[in-house]
């Protein structure tokens, strides 16, 4: 009779540990069988938050850079997220911050530079040497080379003084028309002249393409 019982006993232990396992078998399956969230949804659901940061970091992003640069923070936030890091909006806000950040202060150490760069060449082309009616710098000619020195001498001797000067300021200097007009103390329509008259001149030797 005990025999008989202790059967029984180890048998329904048996089928219990039996249960337990199929039931954990079953688990595993399930969460294997779960689809992860895709990215598409997890875009849907976030793409506020990175207009959110750009307005909150008073951001101008007339080209999208900023946006783009917004997404693929989303994006690695997205492939890196473990659940031990804490909440998934959180984590999410915070590596779009982080990366807007480090593009903003990219984008203002280049326009720091930029300037300096402006600012130094601006240096150079001004010698100190300025016209005592518009204040405006005299550009120093002797640091402009020329392609052909003889040619450029038979177009000086072949022009008037104001007719010269348009070639000398705007073709071979780059200077603008109204500069040349301020400088000179004369209107733009009467550099425009000098112009006019120059080409027409110079077109009856042939050499009028050299100041298109």
């Amino acid at each position: 009779m005990r025999n008989e019982e202790k059967g029984n006993e180890e048998k329904s232990c048996n089928e219990q540990r039996h249960g337990e396992s199929i039931r954990g078998q079953r688990g595993h399956k399930e969460e294997g069988n779960e689809e992860k969230v895709s990215f598409e949804d997890i875009f849907k659901q976030n793409e506020r938050r990175i207009h959110y940061h750009i307005h909150k970091l008073h951001i101008q992003d007339p080209h999208n850079e900023f946006y783009v640069e917004g997404l693929y923070a989303l994006w690695c936030a997205y492939k890196k997220y473990r659940p031990d890091q804490g909440v998934m909006s959180t984590y999410f806000n915070f590596t779009i911050r982080n990366r807007l950040i480090d593009m903003l202060r990219k984008k203002n150490r280049e326009n720091q530079h930029q300037e300096t760069f402006i600012q130094n060449e601006k240096q150079k082309m001004d010698n100190g040497n300025r016209d005592c009616r518009t204040n405006l710098p005299i550009p120093d000619m002797n640091g402009i080379e020329l392609q052909d020195d003889v040619l450029w001498e038979k177009v000086r001797a072949m022009l008037t003084d104001n007719q010269w000067k348009w070639v000398k300021y705007h073709i071979i200097a780059g200077m603008p028309l109204k500069q040349i007009a301020e400088q000179e103390g004369v209107t733009v329509d009467a550099v425009k002249s000098w112009r006019k008259t120059a080409k027409k001149r110079l077109e009856k030797v042939g050499i009028r393409e050299l100041l298109e």
